[in-house]
């Protein structure tokens, strides 16, 4: 038997002009090229619309649970400054427990010390510099009176008048904002050993959570969940440790400017400007304002003047040079999306919002990043542009 032979097949040749606008095609009319846009327009108004609802009621819901999600938010931020001398602990025989434990009570060593630190001085230098701050307010309003202003004694007691009730209800609205949203049940301490507890167990836990969730959600929804939080944590522990750094190194020289022009509560000035570089251009101009009121207050125009020149030099140093060369490979955000974090953060949720904005925006941004990694993915690569071949004849 002779094999049967394949029969040649012909393929339909493609139609170069097939899908192209040609002069007799008709075209719609204009009635249908506006209904079309109009749907368009629609569509995304809707998708919109629900993307406003969803992140409304996503507020509303974090409103509700702002007890729970404040003390995870800290503790999470804690965490990443236990993370490192917990993991070396662990790598060097410590189980997972026994290690975070010791991270964990040394971090509180260094809050007691900070505050032990902190509270003598205060009470110790409070009375005295209440008294100065008495007799400059006095020598501001005998200049204010004299020529060339002078301001009669009305116009300075309405607006001294202004200028504390200003000030009074910033106060409130500061302490009120430290703690926004938590019951009256729910104290500071309480909330602070909440954090500590949980930071604690973060650490200890930690490396178990993301194969967990990648269990829980599947192995193709997991994957990217597991690679997102990844990327958030590295991120996270990146700005935390730059911010520290950056700040102990402002507090540190600034410090020392402090102590040698003798300046009251520098020890309290210097915590105060480590603490402020936690919040980014913000921080860094209240903690140096209230450095420059001290040296104004106590020692006079001259020591004031040369305390805001020693607080320019260096936060030139650390805006300039520090921050874009640390914070390069942790956060790439643009100043201006870091100031409007921090003013939607503060107005939110008060000194903790502000506190938690730059953390929170690198998180998103982190997320739309990868976002558009796997759109790029999906879409491939964009097509070049078609280069027309040249004319040999113009050719030189």
């Amino acid at each position: 038997m002779s094999e049967p032979q394949n029969e040649p097949t012909t393929e339909p040749k493609a139609d170069p002009d097939r899908g192209k606008a040609t002069p007799d095609s008709p075209k719609p009319d204009r009635g249908t090229v506006i209904g079309n846009g109009i749907l368009w327009l629609a569509k995304w108004s809707i998708a919109i619309v629900a993307i406003a609802a969803g992140a409304w009621v996503l507020g509303f819901l974090m409103a509700k649970l702002w007890v729970a999600i404040l003390p995870m938010a800290l503790a999470l931020v804690v965490a990443t400054v236990l993370w490192p001398p917990t993991r070396w602990l662990r790598e060097h025989g410590f189980p997972p427990g026994a290690a975070a434990a010791t991270t964990t009570v040394g971090l509180i060593g260094v809050l007691a010390g900070v505050i032990a630190l902190i509270v003598p001085s205060v009470v110790d230098q409070a009375p005295d510099l209440a008294d100065q701050s008495t007799e400059g307010i006095n020598r501001v309003r005998d200049w204010l009176q004299g020529p060339p202003l002078n301001i009669r004694q009305e116009q300075l007691d309405s607006a001294v008048d202004a200028l504390v009730q200003r000030l009074q209800s910033s106060a409130e609205r500061i302490a009120t904002g430290v703690f926004s949203g938590v019951s009256t049940a729910t104290s500071g301490i309480v909330t602070l050993f909440l954090v500590l507890m949980l930071a604690f167990f973060f650490v200890k836990d930690g490396p178990k959570l993301l194969p967990w969730l990648h269990t829980l959600i599947g192995s193709r929804g997991g994957g990217h969940v597991e690679e997102v939080l990844n990327r958030v944590w590295i991120t996270l522990g990146g700005f935390i440790r730059t911010q520290a750094l950056v700040s102990l190194i402002d507090a540190f020289f600034i410090g020392i400017g402090l102590v040698v022009l003798d300046i009251p509560l520098a020890a309290v000035l210097t915590v105060l400007t480590f603490l402020g570089g936690f919040v980014p251009i913000v921080g860094a101009f209240v903690a140096g304002a209230l450095a420059v009121l001290v040296a104004l207050v106590s020692k006079g125009v001259t020591t004031a003047l040369i305390v805001l020149a020693i607080i320019l030099i260096v936060q030139q140093l650390e805006g300039n040079v520090l921050q874009p060369v640390l914070q390069s490979r942790s956060m790439q955000m643009h100043a201006v999306v870091v100031l409007l974090a921090i003013t939607v953060g503060g107005s939110l949720y008060g000194i903790v919002g502000a506190f938690l904005a730059v953390p929170v925006a690198a998180m998103a941004t982190v997320i739309l990043r990868y976002l558009s990694e796997q759109i790029d993915a999906a879409t491939g690569p964009l097509p070049e542009p078609a280069v027309p071949p040249a004319d040999e004849d113009n050719i030189p």
